[in-house]
């Protein structure tokens, strides 16, 4: 069986080499900590400070939502044998949040059919949007609201984790995306990627250091700077750090497969076996506790739910890479999509939890074990558009 004792990456590849690097993202304007982007784009003015009238904020994901976004992936150099079943979960879930909600597929133009087979007459494929890969949480727009019925798009300038995965389609897909939508795009003045920002719409965020401080995305920033921009992207004034873990995944320790923020002042941290002493599962702990002691950007203590995860000696996967993130669920109109990894007790256990914390919604859980065997989960390959 899987040996949770051993490093458990959340990584997206365990074999970059075979996609190469591009050189597209973003490229710091030295000692100015303004930027300029590779393909020539200036990065645009900061939108309003928080609270302004008429400000933009990215909402919380549990708002109601126009559409979701998603990318089917096509790329065997990516994703060599994995590839089908890879397809066969992006279907999976796109065919699954299409009964609650409107779903957009980014398809290349020659996967389009393939694509449209798969996902059934549900869900809309589109094929003028090119992708090189599924995570759409990443690449996709961030879209944002103002509260009186405006809607526009942030990019993060999604550098490809780092310049670690082949990305010169998917560093295009936020601002192709709000032009198809047509709503006004602004390129934030940081290198990220939603994954690794969570936010509870209203002026906090959460982030690990380790994902966004990091020398491959934001090389010629300070903390106080990054904090800044970020800010000034979600229309936010706090950010709550966690440490977290650099070198072991792609990603450097997202957010969003450990903690999620519920509401105003409430969230959720899965949480470990107590027996579970490795890397990711200290991490999981130490997000706990700062967050259980944090304050939100109005001074109100965040009260936090754990969320207890699987035993990875029982799940269904035995790789050593696998994620098995109960908390990388998607909320869509009345649903909540989550994950089940074969532990039957876990599985109930974390369908219960979300079903009290959500008693609104149906709670769906999906095998996406592909997915997770690659480093992710339903959270990741979905960016939802917001009803402004």
């Amino acid at each position: 069986m899987n040996d949770h004792t051993a490093p458990r990456a959340l990584g997206r590849r365990n074999f970059l080499a075979a996609a190469g690097l591009t050189a597209a993202g973003a490229v710091w304007a030295a000692g100015t900590g303004g930027t300029a982007w590779a393909d020539g784009r200036a990065a645009s003015a900061a939108p309003p400070a928080p609270g302004a009238a008429g400000a933009f904020a990215v909402p919380i994901d549990s708002v109601q939502h126009t559409r979701t976004w998603m990318a089917w992936p096509d790329s065997s150099a990516i994703w060599g044998r994995q590839l089908a079943g890879v397809q066969a979960n992006i279907a999976l879930i796109a065919r699954t949040i299409a009964k609650y909600e409107p779903v957009v597929m980014c398809a290349n133009s020659a996967s389009v059919a393939k694509a449209r087979s798969a996902c059934g007459s549900s869900v809309t494929v589109i094929g003028t949007i090119p992708v090189d890969d599924c995570w759409m949480r990443d690449s996709g727009p961030v879209f944002r609201t103002d509260g009186a019925g405006g809607l526009d798009a942030i990019g993060l300038n999604f550098n490809g984790w780092g310049n670690h995965q082949t990305h010169a389609k998917d560093a295009l897909v936020a601002s192709k995306v709000a032009a198809y939508v047509g709503v006004p795009f602004t390129a934030a003045g940081l290198v990220s990627e939603g994954g690794a920002i969570e936010t509870d719409g209203d002026a906090t965020l959460m982030a690990t250091r380790s994902s966004i401080i990091d020398p491959k995305r934001n090389p010629n920033l300070t903390q106080a700077q990054i904090e800044a921009a970020m800010c000034a992207a979600y229309g936010a004034s706090k950010v709550i750090w966690f440490t977290g873990i650099s070198g072991q995944d792609i990603t450097n320790d997202h957010v969003d497969a450990t903690s999620r923020f519920l509401d105003d002042a409430t969230a959720l941290v899965q949480m470990p076996l107590a027996t579970d002493t490795d890397i990711w599962s200290n991490d999981e702990r130490q997000q706990y506790q700062v967050l259980s002691t944090a304050t939100d950007a109005q001074g109100l203590p965040i009260q936090v739910t754990r969320l207890q995860g699987p035993d990875y000696n029982v799940i269904r996967s035995t790789n050593p890479n696998f994620v098995g993130s109960y908390a990388n669920y998607y909320l869509c109109n009345g649903a909540v999509i989550s994950a089940q990894f074969g532990d039957s007790r876990a599985d109930a256990a974390a369908k219960a939890t979300l079903q009290q914390l959500f008693p609104d919604r149906v709670v769906e859980q999906l095998n996406i074990d592909s997915l997770g065997g690659g480093g992710g989960g339903i959270h990741c390959v979905t960016q939802p558009q917001p009803v402004p």
